[in-house]
């Protein structure tokens, strides 16, 4: 691939009129959330990281207000100081939260005010409402209308949709406005339970973002991981994963390699979020990304796919 559109290792954004790179910095494991991710990251740690995302040609970087209580962003903002301003072209993505329970209009704005201070921007040119479905929907409208109107207002750029639930996301979507939507551990190797929803959006102009290509870690690190989306694999995933796996080594191919190809590939996916935490990744994704994967791997990856059932969680209607 080539850095450019024409290349699609660039792609436009929706509707929003912004581009990005293909593969987004994911800012979650930045925080330092050794109880969530098994491993703690330091302050100086992650800032090194993001300079390092700065020097290379991911041109984003997605955070959220509530990522280690707002380390995550902190520790952003700090980089983006040391760096002596945002590389031209760069955009921090990040997601409202609500606190203590509370996921109000009022919250909506604290939220966007206290992101701002963290990363020392006055500009946020992408924020999402993040994890809605964890809440009751018919309280959230408040929240929503909140956020619409700090668009409106020009405190915020664009309009986003992040979550996991896709059916709770789907009842979202329908009150209009979103501009992008970001769906976790729903589209991967072993998950397409997101279709539907990406169907839809890229059908209304909302770009689709894909976040957790890996499952939790189990699809970098097949030999050492058991849990999908932090939930104990069933037997029958376990079982195909470590087939994929397998198929993977006869080409020469690890399956992080297929598994982080499998959303790039898709054209009607404008980003793909990787959780980074180390500089030495961004070489990694970046060889990941140019890798030559032979066609006859990805046929073999795709009929090796489960059955469309749903891996994370048994919705309900």
């Amino acid at each position: 691939m080539t850095d450019d559109i024409a290349g699609n290792w660039l792609r436009p954004l929706g509707s929003t009129g912004l581009t990005v790179s293909a593969v987004c910095a994911g800012g979650s494991g930045i925080a330092g959330m050794p109880a969530v991710f098994g491993y703690d990251v330091t302050a100086q740690e992650a800032v090194d990281l993001v300079l390092r995302v700065f020097d290379s040609p991911l041109s984003w970087i997605d955070t959220s207000n509530g990522y280690g209580d707002g380390a995550s962003e902190t520790r952003i903002g700090q980089a983006i100081r040391e760096y002596g301003g945002l590389p031209d072209g760069f955009l921090v993505a990040t997601k409202v939260d609500a606190k203590d329970g509370d996921y109000s209009g009022a919250r909506v704005r604290a939220s966007v005010a206290e992101s701002k201070e963290r990363l020392g921007l006055d500009n946020l040119p992408l924020v999402y409402l993040h994890d809605p479905e964890a809440h009751d929907f018919e309280t959230m409208r408040d929240a929503v209308d909140t956020l619409m109107q700090l668009r409106a207002d020009g405190e915020i750029g664009h309009v986003g949709l992040a979550g996991g639930d896709t059916r709770e996301l789907s009842r979202y979507l329908d009150l209009g406005g979103f501009e992008v939507l970001l769906v976790h551990n729903r589209w991967s190797l072993v998950d397409h339970s997101a279709g539907g929803i990406f169907e839809r959006a890229r059908s209304e102009g909302i770009a689709v973002v894909n976040a957790a290509i890996y499952g939790g870690g189990i699809l970098a690190n097949p030999d050492g991981v058991t849990k999908y989306a932090y939930r104990e694999a069933p037997p029958a995933l376990l079982s195909a994963i470590k087939e994929m796996a397998a198929a993977c080594r006869e080409y020469g191919v690890d399956l992080a390699t297929a598994a982080l190809r499998h959303s790039l590939d898709d054209p009607g996916i404008a980003g793909t979020v990787v959780g980074i935490t180390k500089p030495a990744r961004v070489d990694a994704l970046l060889a990941a990304r140019d890798a030559d994967l032979p066609d006859e791997l990805l046929n073999r990856l795709g009929s090796l796919l489960p059955d469309r059932q749903y891996w994370v969680e048994k919705e309900t209607t």
